[in-house]
């Protein structure tokens, strides 16, 4: 008995030792930790003050895992950006610094989700996996790190791929009236770029949440979400998620950029940026400018896209391809947000409204579109089939205009304004259904032929798709060249023609326009002939002498006319 007392006692005694000689090697670790409280909140912002060495843009941390963004530094107070529901934050409640600025996950298993501008899911599929994290504000790769726009970006529509090529690393702005295509346009962008090694990411902007899902579905049902990241801010959520969205999904196509990898960024769109970030201005009492928005307007959309380019070998070669698009006013493209976009990236496609009611879709109008950059890095088969046939589509848009109010055209006209209703069918294209390059070409190289100057209007659809299934019989090395820098040979050229001349003999006309039965307008009117004519005509019926200039509206000269009602012989 007495043994166990005495291993007891020495146990206690040697516990007590260990706690003694563990008290005296404590160093207590003190940390200053800024808190402050909420002043005031109002529609997608706080007021706050008690934080005196905050930083510009850093996150701030409020309750219920709501973050905001330290955006004005006064002398009283920080205003606040808030990132998040607000509904339950109250004057008074406690506000911690975090110490860093707002960044987001990246990483390959970002690919194929849907989040939100703060890394969050909202495709119900668990958790995001990511291997690193990123500040949303970076700043644009250097002048000496870029290297030139020299490979296109095909969208698989023929009208941009032939008319306004698109280069890895430019900057196509889309611009148009509300609901005429230019979302459609951009998916159709992504859905092209399967098989083509080329990640996609789609930032969603104040959409509505049944368009966004519809978009997504799109993607999901052709197989398109393998390559693409969804950054998605909803309409009704706080403003600040719209501000933060595009630099978030930046970042998230940067991390790809940087690893060598090609990557094609949507802003689904701006309008909604700017007109969120100028009412967190004004809540804030910035001063405003023009059109009420902030002066710093310019700068908010140049930072963003500035940062996307093509990298020299020695940063990885790698690419970010950016598509804004505005939403424009009444075809206003001159107002502040529209000539802020246009300066800054290279190039516009410009849909319109007018295109689009008549049924011409898509609705762009090649005249008010350009591509400063994409030209040059067009391949050199687009570039010999599609080479004059912007001018013949300016040629016909303008004898069109012409036609409509009636004016008499001459055989040469009439034939030009036939084969641009060629061309315009031709460029015209369904909703998600890309074209390929093999069948671009084809098609192509037929309206440049004028193979379809002989298939009626009706009947463009089918020779159209007659064509596509043509193309795919190409010889698969013929292809490979159609995707490179070599020059489009006379030889593939002269193949391709006769393999069209082929397909479209059945849908030829019986009446060509080479005879002149074949696209001829009617008369607006009693046809006018010159003045000799009707001078002699006059003599013959005893009438005095007709004027030199006669016109449609005298009536005394149509009377006279000898084919004219009254002068005709039952």
């Amino acid at each position: 008995m007495s043994v166990e007392v005495t291993d007891l006692r020495e146990t206690i005694e040697h516990a007590i030792h260990d706690i003694g000689e563990a008290r005296e090697g404590f160093a207590a670790q003190l940390a200053v930790h800024e808190v402050g409280t909420i002043t005031r909140i109002s529609t997608g912002i706080a007021r706050v003050s008690g934080l005196p060495h905050v930083g510009s843009d850093e996150l701030l941390a409020f309750s219920g895992d709501v973050y905001g963004i330290a955006f004005n530094l006064d002398e009283d107070d920080i205003g606040v950006v808030l990132l998040g529901d607000y509904a339950d934050l109250h004057a008074g409640d406690r506000v911690e610094r975090t110490g860093r600025v707002m960044d987001v996950a990246v990483g390959e298993g970002l690919l194929g989700r849907v989040i939100d501008p703060l890394g969050r899911p909202l495709d119900g599929y668990g958790p995001v996996a990511s291997s690193a994290r990123l500040p949303i504000e970076r700043p644009a790769a250097a002048i000496m790190d870029r290297a030139p726009v020299s490979v296109p970006l095909q969208t698989g529509l023929k009208v941009i791929d032939a008319l306004i090529p698109v280069g890895r690393g430019q900057r196509e702005l889309i611009l148009g009236d509300r609901r005429t295509g230019k979302s459609a346009i951009a998916i159709d962008a992504i859905l092209n770029q399967r098989g083509r090694d080329v990640v996609c990411v789609y930032c969603a902007i104040g959409q509505r949440a049944s368009a966004v899902a519809k978009a997504v579905a799109n993607l999901r049902a052709k197989g398109a979400m393998e390559y693409t990241i969804v950054v998605v801010a909803e309409g009704n959520q706080a403003p600040g998620l719209a501000y933060v969205a595009p630099y978030a999904a930046t970042s998230i196509a940067e991390h790809f950029m940087e690893a060598g990898r090609d990557v094609l960024i949507v802003y689904d769109d701006l309008t909604h940026h700017a007109r969120a970030y100028r009412e967190l201005s004004l809540l804030l009492r910035r001063p405003p400018g023009r059109e009420a928005f902030p002066g710093d307007i310019f700068y908010l959309h140049s930072r963003l896209l500035e940062r996307a380019t093509h990298l020299n070998e020695a940063r990885g070669g790698g690419s970010l391809t950016a598509l804004p698009i505005i939403e424009t006013e009444a075809q206003n493209i001159a107002a502040y947000i529209p000539t802020n976009l246009i300066s800054i990236t290279d190039g516009q496609i410009y849909l319109s409204p007018t295109l689009f009611e008549l049924g011409v879709l898509p609705a762009v109008d090649v005249g008010k579109s350009v591509s400063r950059v994409g030209g040059k890095a067009q391949w050199a088969a687009f570039r010999a089939a599609a080479g004059d046939l912007k001018l013949a589509y300016a040629q016909f848009e303008e004898r069109e205009t012409f036609s409509r109010f009636g004016a008499q055209l001459d055989a040469d006209a009439r034939t030009i304004i036939e084969h641009g209703k060629r061309i315009r069918a031709c460029l015209g294209q369904a909703e998600s259904s890309p074209v390929s390059v093999a069948a671009q070409i084809m098609i192509l190289l037929a309206l440049s032929a004028k193979l379809f100057d002989n298939v009626a209007i009706e009947q463009m659809g089918e020779a159209q798709q007659a064509l596509l299934s043509a193309s795919d019989t190409l010889p698969a090395a013929m292809c490979k060249r159609f995707e490179s820098t070599e020059e489009f040979s006379g030889k593939d050229r002269a193949m391709i023609v006769e393999i069209a001349r082929k397909v479209l003999a059945p849908f030829a006309s019986a009446t060509t326009l080479a005879k002149g039965d074949a696209g001829k307008l009617p008369e607006p009117g009693p046809a006018v002939t010159d003045a000799p004519t009707l001078n002699a005509a006059a003599n013959e019926s005893g009438s005095a002498a007709m004027p030199t200039q006669a016109t449609n509206a005298d009536s005394s000269t149509d009377d006279k006319h000898p084919n004219h009602p009254k002068q005709r012989s039952p």
